[in-house]
């Protein structure tokens, strides 16, 4: 009984990256590419709507006007911003060298890229915003990371919460997100995934869309 209209659906984008130095085939590519069809034969939980699946350059500044097309697209809807409902951005990111996945907690205002990005950009100790101060500024998600990792390692995943991104891309774009998402009143949330060589595809689908499942029932 009684007026209230349902709740506003969880409106949830993602994001992963091609291929990059080391990493000829992205795992986040194939995991976003493949989500929404994958979801659809899953069924959607109540209250998630599975917004844009993008798929960025992995680089830094030279991809930023994209980056920020992808990001604004979520907050306007016909030229108007959109308050209803809750959005949040999941931006998908391989770690190489990990067994396990990862639900990064921040991002720092540091560039050092180990090697150059796909635009050829290799800075070191830059800061990623210069106007939000120097490289040791940090910037943390809104959302609940412990209950989030908590969760889906009672569904049997190997995850953790983490404290570093990098300070390559993933760090990049998680920053910029971050600042992104206070400015407008969303959520962004970072994830790293192994290689499918360390953990399975179907697994990483799977853990996918459980992540999902848990933003949409947490937020």
């Amino acid at each position: 009984m009684g007026s209230e209209g349902p709740a506003p659906a969880v409106a949830i984008h993602v994001t992963g990256f091609k291929k990059f130095h080391g990493v000829a085939e992205n795992p986040t590519e194939t995991i976003v590419n493949k989500l929404q069809d994958y979801m659809k034969e899953r069924g959607f939980p109540k209250g998630l709507m599975l917004g844009s699946c993008t798929i960025l350059e992995t680089a830094g500044q030279g991809a930023l006007v994209p980056l920020y097309q992808t990001l604004q697209s979520a907050v306007i809807k016909d030229g108007t911003v959109s308050t209803s409902g809750r959005v949040i951005w999941v931006h998908f990111g391989v770690n190489s060298g990990a067994t396990r996945f990862a639900i990064e907690r921040q991002a720092v205002n540091e560039a050092t890229f180990r090697c150059p990005d796909e635009m050829g950009w290799k800075p070191q100790k830059v800061p990623i915003v210069p106007s939000d101060g120097g490289i040791s500024r940090i910037r943390k998600t809104s959302l609940p990371v412990e209950d989030i990792t908590k969760a889906l390692a009672k569904m049997g995943y190997e995850v953790i919460t983490s404290d570093d991104a990098g300070r390559f891309v993933c760090n990049y774009v998680y920053y910029r997100s971050l600042r992104f998402a206070e400015q407008n009143g969303i959520k962004s949330l970072f994830v790293h995934v192994p290689l499918f060589s360390t953990v399975g595809e179907e697994t990483q689908m799977q853990f996918a869309a459980s992540l999902l499942e848990v933003l949409a029932s947490l937020c």
